[in-house]
């Protein structure tokens, strides 16, 4: 049987498709640029679109198992309920769906409750599903590298609250090893929710720290400037996504991204080995530069 990753050329998208070749999976990819479709031997690459509903059916057909990861982009929320009602009518009954911790806390940030939203229709349409809620991906730090390394300041406004940063690499290979588990199941599983988090709960300063660690040299947290945050996004994506990442970064300061009890321990054991570590990515940033 054969199990579809969509969003296959992300951050995420890629590793699930890796880490589903090691352990032999039947995969299809999903993807709008076959030009960036680079996939290991023996991945089937279908070009389309979750907007283009005639390239989705002949997507989900043959098709037993749905990765289903929506980007934040204006018609996200639109996106995930094309893909699902497609799905059921390909008789696809097994899903992973890639949501966000604190999906149902964050009620006023956009692209948080659009998938708080996907994970009541996948509730209510009855899937045999497992929907992980990752924490703030430490890899968007990638993005901040050059403030760090160059101007000596951690520049995002996180707060004392604490997030649980988690590395893309286990997001990926974590969604896997759920889609294997579906796959393989004499059986339906019950819906599920997985918190995916890192294995430390990290302030500003805390970051800020472990960069001076590893640099050797002093490296400032910038502070709690949400506003300062929304206008240097606009430089760089639409008004509107810069402020969705005000209004998240706001919740980060009041709430925090902070793992339920057992949420390490239990990711650890579905791994079988630590989870990735922030001090880690930031060694690796600093080697590399």
């Amino acid at each position: 049987m054969t199990i579809l990753v969509t969003g296959a050329t992300g951050t995420v998208g890629r590793q699930v498709v890796d880490q589903l070749v090691k352990r032999g999976a039947d995969v299809r990819a999903l993807v709008r640029d076959t030009a960036k479709a680079h996939f290991p031997a023996g991945v089937t690459v279908v070009q389309g679109d979750l907007l283009d509903v005639d390239s989705l059916r002949g997507a989900f057909a043959g098709v037993s198992t749905l990765f289903l990861l929506n980007a934040v982009v204006p018609d996200e929320f639109t996106q995930a309920l094309i893909a699902l009602n497609l799905a059921r009518k390909a008789g696809v009954e097994r899903i992973v769906y890639l949501s966000v911790l604190h999906s149902d806390l964050y009620v006023n940030v956009p692209h948080f409750a659009g998938k708080f939203g996907v994970e009541r229709m996948i509730e209510q349409m009855g899937f045999n599903a497992t929907i992980l809620r990752p924490a703030y991906f430490m890899n968007n730090d990638l993005t901040i590298k050059d403030v760090v390394l160059g101007y000596g300041v951690y520049p995002m406004p996180i707060g004392g609250k604490g997030l649980a940063m988690v590395d893309a690499h286990d997001i990926g290979e974590i969604a896997a090893i759920e889609l294997i588990r579906r796959e393989r199941a004499t059986r339906p599983l019950p819906l599920e929710r997985i918190n995916v988090v890192g294995p430390d709960t990290l302030t500003g300063a805390d970051a800020a720290a472990i960069w001076s660690d590893v640099l050797g040299r002093t490296i400032a947290y910038g502070g709690d400037d949400t506003g300062g945050f929304e206008q240097n996004l606009r430089k760089f994506m639409p008004s509107w996504m810069a402020f969705d990442m005000r209004l998240m970064s706001e919740r980060f300061l009041t709430e925090g991204m902070i793992p339920e009890a057992g949420d390490v321990e239990r990711l650890t054991a579905l791994l079988g080995r630590p989870l990735r570590s922030y001090r880690d990515f930031a060694s690796r940033i600093a080697a590399s530069a």
